[in-house]
């Protein structure tokens, strides 16, 4: 499949459940933009420049993926980049009716905006940033949970200190 998708989120922080999306759609698309952003129903921990710099960080290993920040609404947002094809995750049936109706909401602002979506990797239906937040703050292993380059910067954040109480 040809063209420009985005892919938009908190990544506040990015998973390796977010990290295979990317790479699945870089697969798909000629180019992808993952565009950070703010959801006003979440405290991010992180800034939005610690986000977008993680994001990079990960993301530089795929030559067509591109990293953005935005504070529009995702609709916008793709209208200003010319992009027709907005990419999101669905890792349950819960993900599947929120997400059909932001589709339809996001259609609705930009007639020109299709949605296109990919299922989670088994192995990451039960990760969230959430989840990964909460299991830093306990100072758990986060190597099965996020991209190896930016534990450090979670458990310096988030954890204690770096210290880890995991055996």
């Amino acid at each position: 499949m040809n063209g420009l998708a985005v892919y938009p989120g908190t990544f506040d922080p990015i998973t390796l459940g977010h990290l295979n999306l990317i790479k699945r759609a870089a697969l798909v698309f000629d180019h992808v933009i993952v565009c950070v952003g703010n959801n006003s129903n979440k405290k991010a921990a992180f800034t939005m420049e610690e986000r977008v710099a993680q994001v990079k960080k990960v993301c530089s290993r795929f030559p067509n993926v591109e990293v953005d920040y935005s504070e529009k609404l995702v609709a916008d947002y793709c209208r200003s980049k010319g992009a027709k094809i907005l990419v999101r995750g669905l890792r349950a049936l819960s993900d599947f009716e929120y997400e059909c109706q932001m589709a339809n909401f996001n259609r609705k602002m930009n007639p020109e905006l299709d949605t296109f979506f990919l299922v989670a990797d088994s192995k990451y239906t039960y990760l969230s940033s959430t989840a990964v937040k909460e299991m830093a703050r306990y100072g758990a292993d986060l190597s099965e949970f996020v991209p190896r380059e930016i534990i450090h910067e979670i458990e310096e954040k988030i954890g204690n200190g770096g210290k880890s109480y995991a055996r």
